[in-house]
């Protein structure tokens, strides 16, 4: 499987949005939650208020992972700025769009922040037509994907 093909399979199974495991260190302890997520130019999407405690760890530590279902992602965070100041406001109509509850209930306009994660690399588990277990391996870096069978 070419890079290619690894990414956009990637990104298939993740739809448009998802409910996303974050996890983020902050001085020597680390900590996971879960963070409303969209997928759009090969990256992942989220917002957060910027006096909440995992936003001063990824402003502190912007290594993270972040897992749903098979899809494993270890990337970086960079925060893009007020989510009402996003050039386009691409986030912000998708997130109305895909994850309205979400939105309605959590959206406020001074003091959430875009987060932006791009991934560095991805492990996803799989199952072939047959049933047998495989895992494909994204390096973003080298831009190569592998292939591997669980069970030989």
């Amino acid at each position: 499987m070419s890079f290619e093909e690894a990414v956009k399979r990637m990104f298939d199974q993740l739809g448009n949005s998802k409910i996303m495991a974050l996890a983020s260190a902050g001085g020597n302890k680390v900590f996971v939650r879960n963070v409303s997520c969209l997928f759009y130019d090969d990256k992942i999407y989220f917002k957060t208020d910027i006096n909440f405690r995992k936003t001063k760890q990824l402003l502190e530590n912007p290594n993270v992972a972040m897992c749903w279902d098979g899809v494993q992602v270890e990337g970086v965070a960079r925060n893009k700025g007020l989510v009402v100041e996003e050039e386009g406001r691409r986030f912000e109509q998708a997130y109305r769009k895909y994850l309205w509850g979400s939105y309605n209930a959590y959206s406020h306009e001074d003091t959430e922040i875009l987060i932006e994660v791009t991934p560095q690399f991805v492990e996803i588990w799989d199952q072939d037509e047959q049933h047998r277990g495989f895992q494909t391996f994204i390096d973003f870096s080298t831009k190569q994907a592998e292939v591997v069978y669980y069970d030989k």
